[in-house]
């Protein structure tokens, strides 16, 4: 016995369903109830329908009486417009150095307050090279300024750490 999701999310329709007795709902919503899938089938085919397995999990499988091509539209439908509304998280990447210039960093501040308010993470790196690596403070120092000025847009996702020879800082837009 397959199940519906092995089949890519189809119902299976009249025939198909495997059980000896199905819950039957007709086709205006009443609850006939607990009824023999040949006598299901029958009902459906007098009146021109389809047996539909809405529920394949529950004991007896629920079937309704429909049509098959309107269901299997409506369900279309329904996925589309959930994939429609559902945002896209992303995770942007702003590089630091330990020693940017000021008016760099305020570019990229700006940026990152862009990122949050289109409700994207953002996720700072701040690279050590050579010698800096003894200066590990004033990167630490670098990354506290990050978090102050974007304090009241944003909330700390993972909080600084040390990462080889970066310090990684993630950010999430502030709750509403």
């Amino acid at each position: 016995m397959s199940s519906p999701k092995s089949r890519g999310d189809e119902a299976r329709v009249n025939h198909q369903i495997t059980s000896a007795r199905v819950r039957l709902i007709d086709a205006t919503g009443t609850m006939i109830g607990i009824v023999p899938v040949t006598e299901a089938i029958r009902k459906a085919e007098m009146s021109g329908l389809d047996l539909v397995e809405i529920v394949p999990g529950a004991e007896p499988p629920v079937c309704k009486v429909m049509d098959y091509g309107k269901y299997r539209y409506e369900v279309q439908k329904k996925a589309h417009e959930a994939k429609r509304k559902q945002k896209v998280i992303l995770l942007k990447e702003i590089k630091l150095r330990p020693t940017i210039d000021k008016h760099d960093l305020e570019i990229k501040l700006r940026n990152a307050t862009g990122f949050l308010e289109e409700g994207d993470k953002v996720k700072f790196s701040l690279k050590f090279r050579g010698r800096e690596m003894a200066h590990k403070d004033l990167g630490m120092e670098l990354i506290r300024r990050v978090e102050a000025a974007l304090e009241g847009k944003s909330r700390i996702e993972v909080p600084a750490r040390f990462e080889g020879s970066q310090i990684v800082l993630i950010l999430a837009p502030a709750g509403k």
